[in-house]
């Protein structure tokens, strides 16, 4: 996603400027062309620093519009929108499909910005929010992947929660929007992508569970029809390509078949609408079988707003149509990109491509105005349900929050439990963790990592309400000597590693703290390897060698990295990911290795070993394995080869044992008719979902868990089925997941459901999901236990 500035005047095709993240400030540095003929800067309008704001429309002492249907809250918001609709101009009309959308004066409208970002705390990468004055910074939580390691759905939840109830006090203030384009829930399919911290990681279950919780959270529980913010799930779909090989998202065309559409990538999208209630669905630059998402009717209108019932708007990525246009070469002419892009059923443009081709689209009848107003009434319609035309924004729910909502004492310490959450052991040998304050007083914190800031906040972030650093944190607990034994994490150089092993020879334990930051993986810049990056590697082993104490090794990073190298050095005895811990992470990393805090984050994604990657051109969208190719499939569930640690890994300082107290053994699927008996394809031995009556078809299992340490713990039990043998692949698939406070010495009776339509089914070839009959097996944590699925009619024969 890229960043445009424009003004709120009427738009001309110079009055644009496209501008990497983060660079808000003057316009000088690169100038981008993606659809637009010359790029020139403008100032952004933006409401000053701490200013209470006006409202957005409706303003009660406006005589002019007090008395406008659009502005009765007591008429139902349908019949508003419409009224509105009907007192815009064509010309006013196109300038509210864009994302700067224009002010309406005479009606007594303001300007808006709709793009605003909040992936892990309210973000100043989109031009809608701004810090300064009454608002310097925001809770900055753990980046999404690391947060995803928790397991735990209450925890996402109640971060949404705060963001939003953040992002409405700096709207309160006026320095930010209600229009938030969050949470990126791609999968997280190949190790590479530089995104992939931005997301849940790579199990559809998994990612589907936290766009939904995310979403609940951010957009509130109101009552009826309201909305808190307005979350947006992004990006639809098979997006997880940035830039690899020479080929950029912005021409990608993701060949994916109808079976890893149903049962990966669209897995979580779908979710987000249905579970989530998302507000809004964002397409994706990249092509999608020869089609540009955001000009594709059947991905859009017929899916998202068609199958799925989004109650809200879709969004292109910034630019999408310009790029389609511009680099993808999909219509003859710009007009056509606009009307390809309405008629699919896009309702705003991220970009000014619809602002400038819209009215010459319809002049050629390529599209209508009717077309235009159905995307406004979209448009509107979230707008009303945000409370924007209801007048002065403090007499309105969340009116009251303000600048001491923000950063307060509550939202960071959540930003410090969800750390804490996503902290994952990877590796502990002979129980070296936790270390003793009395018996290590002098602990060696060395690394690239070690003491740094905005690292620990990932991408999509915006300003941190302040920092714990790793050195920080552990200094809080005993002395520390410090050396960074590289200057950053390319580390180019071991001009400073003989100092990191003079620290690690005197001290009585040894911290290093290694990994990647955004130089390495980011939005546009997808790794080329798995390993710690320049000599970091080296560095490891050299202080490791000498030290005379334990070694701890604390990786930051988003994606993977192979570090089968310390997992095999005996030197070091322990192995942390800390993930993007957030801004508290130095706190919650310290809290982990003196014990305070007992780990119990599981890794949300694969670590596969660097030979991997040799085997799996980022281009192949395959999910599956392909013997006759040597191609070796992704994620857990469907490569089988050698891993460095596996999804859902995660070590704590208790052992927890798992009994199956309640199980049923056997389950009947009823059919909805004969004609569906006829219609299941018996034969194959499946049946399809639609021709089964799922209603009362949900398995209740009873697990206790027991927590035998002499450490309280919090445990994540996984939950797996696997189909049938045969022609059903035999790989096992995440059902569910509980996360769960068990005292030390105590046990926990965990409920699972487990509903037989959407935890026992596959996807066929053809993208129906299906029942196989037969024996499905159970994993729940280490327990194994089996269910024999049939038909009625099966078992009355």
């Amino acid at each position: 996603m890229w960043n445009w500035e424009s003004s709120h005047t009427t738009l001309h095709h110079s009055s644009l400027i496209l501008k990497p993240h983060f660079h808000m400030g003057s316009c000088k540095g690169k100038k981008v062309l993606l659809g637009i003929g010359v790029v020139i800067c403008v100032a952004l309008a933006l409401i000053g620093e701490g200013e209470g704001r006006v409202p957005f429309a409706c303003d009660p002492k406006n005589g002019l519009t007090r008395g406008l249907k659009f502005c009765r809250t007591n008429v139902a918001i349908h019949v508003r929108v419409q009224d509105l609709i009907g007192r815009l101009t064509l010309a006013e009309k196109i300038r509210l499909v864009v994302n700067n959308a224009i002010d309406v004066p005479r009606l007594g409208i303001q300007g808006y910005e709709w793009w605003s970002e909040a992936l892990h705390g309210v973000s100043n990468v989109g031009p809608g929010t701004k810090f300064g004055g009454a608002f310097p910074g925001a809770t900055s939580f753990p980046q999404v992947i690391t947060t995803a390691a928790s397991f735990n759905q209450s925890l996402w939840k109640q971060i949404g929660r705060v963001v939003s109830d953040e992002a409405r006090a700096m709207y309160n203030g006026g320095q930010a929007g209600l229009t938030y384009w969050s949470p990126n829930v791609n999968i997280f399919r190949d190790p590479r992508w530089g995104r992939g911290q931005e997301t849940p990681g790579e199990d559809p279950v998994v990612a589907a569970k936290y766009a939904a919780s995310y979403v609940q959270g951010l957009q509130g529980d109101g009552a009826g029809n309201r909305l808190k913010v307005a979350a947006c799930c992004k990006h639809y779909t098979a997006y997880d390509l940035d830039n690899w090989n020479g080929i950029d998202r912005f021409h990608f065309n993701a060949r994916v078949s109808k079976q890893d559409l149903e049962d990966t990538y669209d897995v979580p999208f779908k979710a987000c609408v249905l579970e989530g209630k998302v507000a809004s669905v964002m397409c994706s630059y990249n092509q999608v079988n020869g089609k540009p998402t955001c000009a594709d009717p059947n991905l859009l209108r017929n899916t998202i707003r068609g199958q799925w019932g989004l109650n809200g708007y879709i969004v292109s990525d910034c630019d999408s149509v310009g790029v389609f246009y511009d680099n993808q070469h999909y219509t003859r002419t710009p007009e056509e990109a606009a009307a390809e892009a309405i008629k699919a059923g896009l309702d705003l443009d991220c970009g000014p491509f619809l602002a400038l081709h819209t009215d010459a689209a319809i002049k050629r009848g390529l599209i209508s105005e009717n077309d235009l107003n159905l995307a406004l009434a979209n448009l509107l319609t979230v707008q009303m349900r945000l409370g924007m035309f209801d007048g002065e924004p403090s007499a309105q729910p969340y009116g009251n929050l303000g600048p001491r909502d923000v950063c307060s004492p509550a939202h960071q310490q959540l930003a410090l439990e969800a750390a804490r959450q996503g902290i994952v052991l990877l590796q502990n040998k002979g129980n070296t963790l936790p270390l003793s304050p009395t018996r290590y007083r002098t602990v060696g914190v060395i690394g690239p990592n070690s003491d740094v800031t905005v690292t620990m906040i990932g991408n999509y972030a915006g300003v941190a309400c302040g920092y714990t650093t790793p050195l920080q944190g552990i200094a809080r607990y005993v002395k520390t000597v410090h050396q960074a034994g590289c200057r950053d994490v390319a580390c180019g150089g071991n001009q400073l590693f003989g100092a990191a092993e003079m620290v690690a020879r005197k001290a009585d334990a040894t911290v290093l703290v290694v990994g990647l930051d955004q130089s390495i993986e980011a939005e546009t810049r997808d790794r080329l390897g798995l390993l710690l990056p320049g000599l970091q590697q080296e560095l490891v082993s050299r202080v490791a060698r000498a030290a005379i104490g334990p070694v701890i090794l604390v990786i930051m990073s988003g994606g993977p990295v192979d570090v089968s190298f310390a997992k095999n050095d005996p030197k070091i005895s322990a192995i942390l990911w800390a993930g993007y811990p957030g801004q508290a992470g130095g706190t919650a990393i310290a809290d982990v290795i003196f014990g305070t805090t007992n780990p119990g984050g599981k890794l949300p994604m694969t670590w596969y070993p660097q030979s991997y990657l040799a085997k799996v051109p980022m281009t192949n969208m395959d999910m599956r394995p392909n013997p006759a190719s040597g191609y070796p499939g992704r994620t857990y569930r469907f490569y089988k080869g050698p891993v460095v640690f596996p999804f859902g890994h995660g070590l704590s300082y208790s052992r927890f044992t798992h009994t199956l107290a309640v199980a049923p053994e056997h389950v009947s699927v009823p059919l909805v008719s004969l004609q569906a008996l006829t219609n299941s394809t018996l034969s194959s031995k499946a049946v399809r979902v639609s021709h089964a009556n799922c209603d009362a078809l949900l398995m209740e299992f009873h697990v206790d868990v027991k927590n035998e340490g002499s450490m309280d713990g919090t445990h994540t039990l996984l939950v797996f089925s696997k189909p049938p043998s045969g022609k059903w692949s035999a790989v096992k698939q995440l059902v569910s997941f509980h996360n769960t406070r068990v005292p030390a010495g105590s046990k926990q009776r965990i409920k699972v459901g487990v509903h037989v339509c959407d935890h026992l089914s596959i996807v066929d070839e053809f993208g129906i999901r299906r029942i196989p009959m037969g024996q499905h097996e159970l994993h729940l944590g280490d327990v194994k236990h089996s269910i024999s699925v049939q038909t009625l009619d099966q078992i009355k024969h």
